[in-house]
C-alpha cells in the first residue's frame, strides 16, 4: 500500500478556457509536499508548466486516472 506521500493530494484542475472549450486543462497538486503544475492536454499529453516530479511516469499515470475520473466520465 502506498503512503500518503506517494500520493497526489490537493488535485485540482480547471479548462484552459473560461468558456470550457478544449483543447485541455491546467492543473497543479502536491507530491511528496512539493507542488506541480501543468497542462493537460486534449490527447492525454503532459505538459509541466514547473519542475518535473520525481517518478514522472507513476505521476503521469495517476494524473490520467484522476482526469479519467473527472473529465470523461
Amino acid at each position: 500500500m502506498k503512503g500518503m506521500k506517494d500520493m497526489l493530494q490537493h488535485f485540482t484542475y480547471k479548462p484552459m478556457f473560461g468558456d470550457g472549450r478544449l483543447p485541455g486543462w491546467t492543473f497543479s497538486f502536491l507530491y511528496k509536499n512539493t507542488r506541480y503544475s501543468g497542462d493537460y492536454k486534449q490527447d492525454g499529453t503532459i505538459a509541466w508548466t514547473g519542475d518535473t516530479p520525481p517518478d514522472e511516469e507513476q505521476v503521469k499515470k495517476m494524473i490520467h486516472e484522476l482526469m479519467t475520473f473527472h473529465v470523461y466520465e
